[in-house]
């Protein structure tokens, strides 16, 4: 899959990371996940995160989307520090400002398509009339507006990762948070979900924050964020994209190359 981004003229910070930690207490130990974390991501822009499991991914996926205060360090979106919100606040923040995919969806079975996508604007207050218009909308940004009808659970894999994308559009919201939306997908219907994202970027001026694990996709990207260990291995903007996707698929092949040996020598 190769790159189709733009140069960008908006430099705006949006999301400013800095010195966070996290750390748990299991039994008498304390284990550190993630270590002094710091990165700024600028407005309108597509970023992957990237690593090894293990690395500190997840938890900071749920340190962004709001669902887990860091131990330590500030978390700020648009110039709001999000941990320092009202726990009201914080909650209007996630369900209109965030939307978020998961590699595995989570629908409510007894509803339909529709009402599915839907359901973010009734918890937000909008009637049920404006709700359904504004779900049809989003569908048909996913060309899924035909499948209003069917229950999700009984739609292929890359129909219901469309069908995610279009719950997760439906509020309108300034940031879209993909956590390995492909992993479970072949790579056309991966591919079709990686569109649909650098869509939201290029046509309605969302911030895209990827999850992946898919070396394929990273040329996507206006900014890479390798974590490895719980820290920050590596940042990488724009013109140095290319060359750093180059260097990690030659490495790869190494690796590859050096095991296929080893096998056959053993």
């Amino acid at each position: 899959m190769t790159s189709s981004r733009a140069k960008h003229t908006d430099e705006k910070v949006i999301i400013d990371i800095g010195e966070v930690s996290q750390s748990f207490t299991v039994g008498d130990e304390t284990v550190s996940v993630l270590k002094k974390i710091d990165f700024k991501l600028k407005n309108k822009t597509f970023n992957i995160i990237y690593g090894p499991s293990g690395s500190g991914k997840s938890t900071l996926l749920n340190i962004l989307t709001g669902l887990q205060k860091p131990s330590t360090g500030a978390v700020q979106f648009d110039g709001r520090r999000l941990y320092e919100l009202t726990p009201d606040k914080l909650a209007h923040f996630r369900a209109n400002e965030i939307g978020i995919v998961y590699q595995q969806n989570f629908w409510v079975k007894s509803l339909n398509v529709l009402e599915n996508v839907a359901m973010p604007l009734y918890f937000s207050g909008h009637s049920r009339f404006e709700a359904k218009k504004r779900a049809r909308e989003a569908l048909d940004l996913v060309d899924m507006r035909p499948y209003e009808k069917k229950n999700p659970s009984f739609l292929s894999g890359g129909e219901q990762q469309r069908v995610a994308m279009a719950r997760a559009l439906v509020n309108e919201p300034l940031f879209i948070i993909a956590d390995e939306p492909t992993g479970s997908l072949d790579s056309k219907n991966g591919d079709m979900i990686m569109n649909l994202l650098d869509r939201c970027r290029k046509e309605y001026g969302r911030t895209i924050i990827l999850v992946t694990h898919n070396m394929e996709y990273l040329p996507l990207a206006d900014h890479l964020l390798h974590i490895e260990d719980g820290m920050v291995k590596q940042t990488t903007d724009d013109a140095d994209i290319q060359t750093t996707t180059d260097d990690l698929l030659l490495d790869m092949k190494r690796r590859i190359d050096r095991l296929s040996k080893e096998r056959k020598n053993a």
